[in-house]
């Protein structure tokens, strides 16, 4: 209860004052170095929130990638808390890759816009091409792209299917595939409708070593994203092993 009232009156009026904070700067930085505002005002807003809801943070396996390289990093999805973590802890300077209707959302949506986050349109092939051109152009000098393939968190904090969208974007570029696994965060907040308080939970990024590119084949993009799949399944806790469907997807 005390934890509750807390959020309330404490972290909430905090986190919402920093987040537009956040939102205008990068807005604003944008304009000039979307490069620099697009991610540190990120990385700095997560940690802030983290450490403002008091959530203990491990971080494991940052020794597998290499500062200079771009990856394509994919993710499970267990909740809302995944972008903190990732966004503050994974240390590396990055885009999304989020859903177009993301843009929609008041002063943070057009953060993103600014920040050259890559809106995925679906809307015909036309639009997936551009999509996958604006990508090609932001992966350069190290930056890096984020993707949870799954497409939707999870109900369960189990793992649902993956799209093959991320992996044919790493196969066309010939980028490696850096399996994250995300743990803790749906102890932390579940996927709820409506007014939902945090539960004060540990959670953890394991960073994975990188699947290299191969070849140019839909055999290589299929073997990369099981492989991925099974890698971040396999640093789950017993309790969220194995698949189930979720519907969202």
């Amino acid at each position: 209860m005390l934890y509750k009232i807390y959020q309330l009156c404490i972290a909430l009026p905090i986190i919402f004052v920093a987040t537009v904070i956040t939102a205008l700067v990068t807005i604003i930085g944008g304009l000039f170095n979307a490069h620099v505002f697009g991610y540190y005002p990120g990385k700095i807003w997560s940690r802030l929130i983290c450490r403002v809801l008091l959530l203990p943070i491990k971080v494991e396996g940052r020794e597998n990638i290499d500062h200079n390289q771009s990856y394509v990093f994919v993710a499970n999805h267990q909740g809302p808390m995944d972008i903190f973590l990732i966004y503050g802890y994974l240390n590396r300077n990055f885009k999304w890759m989020m859903k177009k209707a993301l843009r929609k959302m008041p002063l943070v949506g057009y953060a993103c816009e600014k920040a050259r986050h890559i809106f995925v349109d679906k809307s015909g092939p036309k639009a997936i091409k551009e999509t996958i051109e604006n990508a090609r152009h932001t992966l350069q000098g190290g930056t890096s792209l984020v993707v949870f393939p799954e497409g939707a968190r999870s109900f369960t904090g189990h793992m649902g299917i993956f799209r093959k969208g991320a992996f044919q974007l790493a196969d066309d570029l010939q980028l490696p595939v850096v399996p994250v696994t995300i743990d803790g965060s749906f102890d932390v907040l579940t996927r709820m409708a409506g007014l939902n308080f945090v539960n004060r939970h540990a959670m953890r990024l394991v960073i994975h070593k990188p699947i290299l590119p191969t070849s140019h084949s839909p055999e290589d993009i299929k073997t990369t994203m099981n492989e991925a799949y099974n890698v971040i399944m396999s640093a789950l806790p017993e309790k969220y092993q194995g698949y189930v469907k979720n519907d969202d997807q």
